[in-house]
């Protein structure tokens, strides 16, 4: 059976631990309320059930699991999230934002990790049945900083802001080396500027895309 056709406009936001993607998601979201759109919010892993259930284990300080292992279990609760959210919602025609996507898993796992970067995009093929978003918003961020906000922010940390500072590093090289390769998918957004200059910038980048939802 052929996919349902999606007439829908899917938005990934990107970035680095403490970039504000979770911020902005909020913004963008009453930005298109405001415009007589209702949009699906959601997040990875996470969205549903059994992938909260792997969030909170993927995130627990207590446990490390092997780099592989991890993987296979964001991949998982990716497989579930589209199924049963993402393609659902565009093909009744929604704007869904979701925080983070299989772009995430090519820098976490692939750069920070060091797993091989094709058999990660074979594994994110799978579990998303090859649906690509129409836009990226990529926020880059100096690691250091962004993991200051976090702690700033709550006060607490978990398992991925513990890493050391050369695996953020690689995270934001690689997130940055896909941008490039992609740059009619990927808007990068200086995450250092204001929160109101983030939602202006993030609006025009959004905004011209709307026209063909449906």
């Amino acid at each position: 059976m052929s996919p349902q056709p999606l007439s829908g406009l899917f938005v990934t936001f990107e970035g680095g631990e403490g970039a504000g993607k979770t911020t902005q998601v909020a913004r963008l979201a009453a930005r298109l309320r405001a415009r007589g759109l209702e949009p699906v919010l959601t997040r990875e892993p996470g969205g549903t059930p059994v992938a909260e259930g792997v969030r909170a284990l993927l995130l627990d300080t207590q446990h490390r699991p092997t780099a592989l292992a991890e993987a296979f279990l964001m991949e998982a609760a990716r497989a579930e999230l589209v199924s049963g959210v993402i393609r659902p919602a565009l093909a009744s025609g929604r704007v869904v934002l979701c925080d983070r996507y299989d772009d995430s898993t090519l820098a976490y796992q692939g750069a920070g990790r060091g797993l091989d970067a094709d058999v990660l995009r074979t594994l994110n093929r799978a579990a998303t049945g090859g649906l690509v978003p129409g836009l990226t918003l990529l926020f880059d961020l100096d690691p250091a900083v962004g993991l200051a906000r976090r702690a700033g922010a709550s006060g607490a940390t978990n398992r991925l802001d513990r890493e050391p500072a050369d695996f953020h590093a690689r995270v934001r090289a690689r997130f940055l080396e896909l941008a490039r390769a992609e740059p009619g998918r990927f808007v990068v957004l200086d995450a250092a500027l204001t929160p109101e200059a983030l939602e202006a910038r993030i609006w025009e980048a959004v905004e011209p895309r709307l026209a063909a939802v449906r």
